[in-house]
């Protein structure tokens, strides 16, 4: 039996007097993620970085090096380790629920990185599942604070399946306003049919979602072509395919409902065949 993973913050999770012990845990990992190192190209031989100093030409050692804060061009504000312990926040131990919110208020933007909570010990268990299925009863989510690796963290607490979720979400600050992108106005009734058939094909395309039905194609791919060239075998470039130049929605809307006949959205699915 495999261990249990060892946890990346304990403490505890409190909601007015309730106080649950809790033990965090990474909920997500990029395990099949693809890394590559710089080469020369003339004998395949790793690059290697260097510290240089700008004004001088020369490389720095790493005791001469230290951090600065830029004011304006030119300017700087050197920070000390005294300064960042200065600056750090204090570490309760405790993620205070400040807030229960509408789970569907939190717009996707404020999404950062989900952790799964644990019940730490068997006293746990119980206001631990009693808070996960109020949650899940009410559609709502804990707001409140964190502090992990001397950093604060805003973050919100949802059921997920059988598990509690907390989820680090950005503070407002961090949003940029989507003003000056030239975005268009709401759909007119002028526009009536177009949204109509519009939402035709969206209602064709409706599913449950399910995560195990898309793949990384490009990892596979990309894998595949390595596999190929380290075996000494020939690697052919797939086609570009364009897509086809709309000159009319309405009829691209039309056209695309004709498509939606059935049996094509389980013919779509199918995994196409690699290349040779």
């Amino acid at each position: 039996m495999a261990k249990p993973a060892r946890a990346m913050w304990k403490g505890a999770l409190t909601f007015g007097l309730v106080t649950v012990p809790i033990a965090l845990h990474a909920a997500t990992e990029r395990k099949n993620e693809l890394s590559f190192r710089l080469l020369h190209a003339k004998d395949e031989s790793p690059i290697d970085y260097t510290r240089v100093c700008e004004e001088e030409g020369v490389e720095v050692p790493w005791r001469e090096i230290v951090k600065g804060y830029q004011l304006s061009k030119g300017r700087y504000v050197v920070v000390t380790e005294d300064d960042f312990e200065k600056a750090r926040v204090k570490a309760t131990q405790t993620f205070e629920i400040r807030d229960f919110v509408p789970a569907q208020a939190i717009d996707a933007l404020y999404f950062e990185h989900p952790y799964y909570l644990a019940p730490a010990g068997a006293a746990a268990a119980k206001p631990y599942a009693l808070l996960r299925d109020a949650l899940e009863r009410s559609g709502r989510v804990g707001v409140g604070t964190i502090v992990m690796r001397q950093r604060e963290h805003l973050a919100c607490v949802g059921p997920a399946g059988d598990a509690l979720v907390l989820t680090t979400i950005r503070w407002a600050y961090e949003i940029r306003s989507p003003h000056g992108l030239g975005l268009p106005g709401r759909t007119t009734s002028r526009d009536r049919r177009e949204l109509e058939l519009a939402a035709r094909l969206i209602e064709t395309l409706a599913d449950d979602w399910n995560p195990r039905r898309y793949r990384d194609t490009y990892r596979d791919v990309l894998m595949d072509v390595i596999e190929r060239k380290a075996a000494g075998k020939q690697i052919r470039t797939p086609r570009l395919e364009r897509p086809a130049k709309v000159r009319s929605l309405m009829s691209a809307l039309e056209a695309s409902l004709r498509q939606r006949r059935p049996g094509a959205r389980a013919a779509a699915r199918r995994p196409h065949r690699r290349a040779a």
